[in-house]
């Protein structure tokens, strides 16, 4: 997606989700700026159940002058030749309303629900949505230093849907983090505005009343009716109890149910509880240790027709807990007689020697989907791209025995363009000026077996963020190390491996 595919239209209407939160309205205040700079007509609008009452909120739109318009669905009128623009939200999904429009695109960092719209930018790894966004404006050349408003708002969209970033992982994330000038005051005003006193009565009264099962330790809490975000500072709090590992938070409002998700354990991750809560019934989705969804009122009562919301939720969650196998890939003993032998296909991936532009002795951070490594470039590393974008070191024996160096150019196509940092001045060193072409050599060689249940394992390389496998995918592990065990898409491996004899 490139922003200036929209510079068509006669005006630009940017949708927040209903009942917007931080992240969302710094997302479509930065995307206002910027076309209204270019002048486009453009508005920010959200609909919903209720209009923006939580105070942190209201007092961001105030101090930040964010042109924010609340709509109802009969308000919604938009022409043939405007375009509605989703952001932090996904064009008739459940957490946003939808008016009949010709012309529609999404911008979103949540799990892909809708997948009927062709001009659509879902970054399901991102923290925010607003960091995407961030990506966009940086690749017109938007200046951020004469737009301290819109750098406040983005920072603290990142900010708020990261838990004070806490949980801040992508590596895009953390670029837009460490470069933005925000104003720190506002910052500090906003961090102390959560709650009103009428919103502490609520999450207090919701706490003392909350369900809890002791075997897998978690709660489940109904609330009052409220702002939605609400429900998620009452997860907040609940999660800090000591002996809650997980937390659901809801409440009822006409047509539906909404539900907040927080989680302190590595097994289980709050997107992966909130998207097994809606199966079926709604939708669900978010990050490791938080996230939401919301369920129909209709489809509830249609498929549990007998219970109530307490009781789904309770032993929806006893379910999830009882349905997978735990995986340990340091101490499992892999049964060999259970899997067929493959070899992996000569795919082209990238490869970069940080000895090759760097000082030997450099102590650098390697910027991964999967996190940051931090390691010192040594005459001994070298870093693989795979196909999907994945950033690893490897040694360079390792490497010579893998792979085979082509002098074909590398082109990156991940959505994230990987970065190394250095730790001595803090400057970032793009990858794709360094990359070069290579090759599996023929000599990778993998047991593997398609999955008959849901498996969540713990790699030797990576023991806090387990890799989730389902039935479809592949379990693998390498022929030259029975603790290498991982998942391997059942998609992915279909075009990356064939059966060996």
């Amino acid at each position: 997606m490139n922003l200036n595919d929209f510079k068509k239209y006669k005006k630009i209407i940017l949708q927040c989700h209903d009942n917007p939160d931080a992240d969302a309205i710094a997302s479509g205040f930065a995307l206002y700026t910027y076309f209204t700079e270019m002048g486009i007509d453009a508005s920010i609008v959200y609909s919903g159940k209720f209009q923006i009452q939580k105070s942190n909120l209201k007092l961001m739109i105030d101090k930040l002058d964010i042109p924010i318009e609340y709509k109802t669905i009969e308000e919604f009128i938009v022409g043939e030749e405007e375009v509605l623009i989703t952001v932090d939200c996904q064009y008739g999904a459940g957490n946003v309303t939808s008016p009949v429009v010709k012309n529609v695109a999404i911008i979103d960092h949540h799990q892909v629900e809708i997948e009927n719209v062709e001009n659509s930018l879902i970054i399901s790894n991102s923290n925010s949505c607003s960091t995407i966004i961030w990506q966009l404006l940086s690749e017109e050349d938007f200046d951020f230093n004469n737009h301290p408003n819109v750098s406040t708002a983005l920072y603290y969209g990142l900010y708020t849907d990261t838990l004070q970033f806490s949980e801040i992982y992508n590596p895009t994330d953390k670029d837009m983090r460490d470069s933005l000038y925000f104003n720190k005051s506002t910052i500090n005003q906003l961090r102390n505005c959560n709650l009103s006193a009428q919103e502490l009565e609520i999450a207090g009264l919701a706490i003392v009343r909350s369900i809890y099962n002791e075997q897998f330790r978690f709660s489940v809490i109904k609330s009052k009716p409220c702002d939605p975000n609400i429900l998620g500072l009452i997860s907040d709090m609940c999660i800090q109890v000591d002996n809650v590992d997980m937390c659901v938070v809801y409440n009822e409002i006409n047509d539906g149910i909404k539900f907040s998700i927080r989680s302190c354990i590595r097994e289980t991750k709050a997107c992966d509880l909130a998207v097994f809560l809606a199966e079926n019934i709604g939708s669900g989705g978010g990050h490791l240790e938080k996230a939401g969804g919301y369920i129909r009122h209709g489809r509830f009562k249609e498929k549990y027709p007998s219970e109530t919301t307490e009781t789904y939720f309770a032993n929806r969650i006893v379910e999830y807990c009882s349905s997978y196998e735990t995986i340990e890939a340091r101490d499992y003993e892999v049964d060999l007689s259970t899997m067929k032998k493959y070899r992996k296909l000569n795919i082209p991936v990238g490869y970069v020697v940080p000895d090759e532009f760097l000082p030997i002795g450099t102590p650098i951070t390697i910027r991964t989907l999967e996190g940051d490594i931090d390691t010192v470039v040594s005459g001994d590393i070298c870093i693989i791209i795979g196909i999907q974008g994945e950033v690893y070191p490897n040694t360079k024996e390792k490497f010579q025995r893998c792979y085979t160096q082509s002098e074909e150019p590398y082109h990156l196509k991940a959505a994230y363009k990987p970065t190394i940092k250095s730790r001595i001045d803090g400057a970032n060193i793009p990858l794709a000026g360094h990359v070069r072409s290579c090759v599996t050599s023929g000599k990778t060689y993998i047991y593997a077996k398609p999955l008959e249940h849901t498996v969540k394992v713990f790699t030797a390389w990576d023991e806090e963020k387990y890799m989730l496998g389902k039935p479809g995918d592949m379990m693998a592990v390498r022929s030259d190390d029975m603790h290498d065990i991982y998942i391997i898409n059942g998609d992915i491996f279909k075009i990356t491996y064939e059966e060996s004899e």
